[in-house]
């Protein structure tokens, strides 16, 4: 990985090529992020740094976590991140990173946290077919259906599809295009939609597909 930031969910846009076709993008507030811990082969048994994003007050912060500020010299941060980038030796504690380490034209994957959906059903969570509502189905058109036989197995299989909890998990969007990037209010919009709601912390970094 060669570059990485976190930022904050804006929201969903248009924008028009040089031809005038409508892109979809999405507005990524990326930055600007402090590095705020450099690990080392040495130290730690791999090379990464630690990036922090948005402020917090002081008194908001722990004092572990005050004492992991205060020795690195930066300002109490929001969210903390690690990228392990190719080269980190031209990056030290205290720099800043903004929103033109990235170019339009560059691909990238987005992690972020989808939208909670609480209890759903099967058909919901899982995109199970529902059952006819015409003759002899009874009123069971969206239940899950058949749990497994009474003698054998006599028990579900774990990892059953079931109802259950859906959304507010982790979520990766790949290979997705940078269409602008707007150094001036840390502003990058990319193309397609990306998990998460609007405000939501999302990742931004190097596509893994190359």
């Amino acid at each position: 990985m060669q570059k990485g930031l976190i930022g904050k969910k804006i929201g969903m846009t248009q924008l028009f090529d040089e031809s005038g076709k409508v892109i979809p993008v999405t507005v990524v507030e990326a930055g600007p992020c402090t590095v705020v811990q450099k690990k080392t082969v040495e130290n730690d048994g791999y090379a990464a740094v630690q990036v922090g994003f948005g402020d917090v007050k002081v008194q908001r912060v722990n004092k572990p976590m005050a004492g992991h500020f205060k020795k690195a010299d930066v300002a109490p941060k929001k969210v903390l991140k690690e990228f392990r980038l190719e080269d980190t030796e031209s990056v030290n504690v205290g720099d800043v990173l903004k929103a033109d380490v990235f170019a339009a034209g560059d691909r990238v994957d987005v992690v972020g946290t989808s939208k909670g959906k609480g209890t759903a059903g099967a058909i919901k969570r899982w995109n199970f077919s529902r059952l006819k509502e015409s003759h002899g189905t009874g009123p069971v058109a969206r239940h899950a259906g058949s749990l497994g036989a009474c003698s054998d197995p006599s028990r579900v299989y774990k990892g059953k599809k079931l109802a259950g909890h859906l959304g507010s998990e982790r979520v990766t969007i790949q290979n997705l295009d940078i269409v602008k990037v707007d150094a001036e209010n840390n502003l990058i919009a990319i193309k397609g939609a990306i998990p998460g709601p609007r405000g939501g912390i999302v990742v931004i970094a190097d596509t893994v597909k190359k």
